[in-house]
């Protein structure tokens, strides 16, 4: 298969302008983020989808491939879309947010594999994590919940299962953005019409559930820690520089 891993950049954020660009241990963190993708196995091709000048010119500085794309995308995977329809020889599009810059390169190649033998009807793939206790309250940490065959039934920011009677099973998992999708399942998927479930949650990936189509979800251990405030690359960036992050 044809992998295409792509990474989002939207220069505006109302916690964090100017994200992409922010300095994490000696580094803009939209390179932190590519070179970790570049690791991965599976992918023959990683870039950088920016919709800023500004990021354009720090990914070409250290080397990176990076595309211009409409600054009018409602999101990511509209940016996606937009992208893999100049790439048609791409079978899968692995979309790694840009504000990830600690993703783990297996990771990558995890979600790439769902789709090396699965059938026709497994067009899209995600992650899942075991959730502390301490944030099952907080709406910002997506819940979700699978069936017995791991597809999605559901994602909410609501707690999920409600734990009426704890026993040894009883589970509460955390939905890491990462996703893969097959090429024209993504074309499909970014012109679908937005749906009401995905309006009350504002959680984008319950329209592909709202319409029918399936989601596969895989559970690892990999702990992610996304950039979304000052607070959280302060965090990052001392994280970095104990790990040697100038080098």
């Amino acid at each position: 298969m044809n992998i295409l891993c792509v990474i989002p950049a939207r220069y505006a954020s109302s916690r964090l302008p100017g994200k992409p660009l922010v300095m994490l241990a000696g580094k803009p963190m939209i390179q932190h983020v590519y070179e970790r993708a570049k690791k991965a196995l599976r992918p023959q091709e990683v870039l950088v989808a920016t919709d800023h000048p500004l990021v354009k010119q720090a990914v070409d500085a250290f080397g990176g491939k990076v595309m211009m794309t409409s600054p009018e995308h409602a999101t990511g995977t509209d940016r996606l879309a937009e992208v893999a329809e100049r790439y048609d020889k791409a079978d899968i599009v692995i979309n790694v947010q840009g504000d990830e810059p600690m993703i783990a390169p297996e990771i990558i190649d995890q979600l790439a594999a769902v789709f090396d033998d699965a059938s026709p009807d497994t067009v899209m793939a995600t992650l899942m994590t075991g959730m502390e206790e301490e944030e099952w309250s907080n709406p910002a940490a997506v819940k979700v919940v699978t069936d017995l065959n791991g597809f999605a039934l559901y994602f909410s920011r609501s707690l999920i299962p409600f734990p009426r009677v704890k026993h040894e099973a009883f589970a509460v998992y955390k939905h890491i953005g990462i996703y893969a999708y097959r090429r024209d399942f993504l074309l499909r998927y970014a012109n679908l019409a937005s749906t009401p479930l995905e309006r009350a949650e504002s959680l984008e990936q319950l329209r592909a559930l709202e319409h029918g189509y399936k989601i596969k979800v895989l559970k690892t251990d990999f702990r992610s820690i996304g950039v979304d405030t000052p607070e959280d690359a302060e965090l990052v960036n001392k994280i970095l520089m104990r790990e040697g992050g100038l080098r």
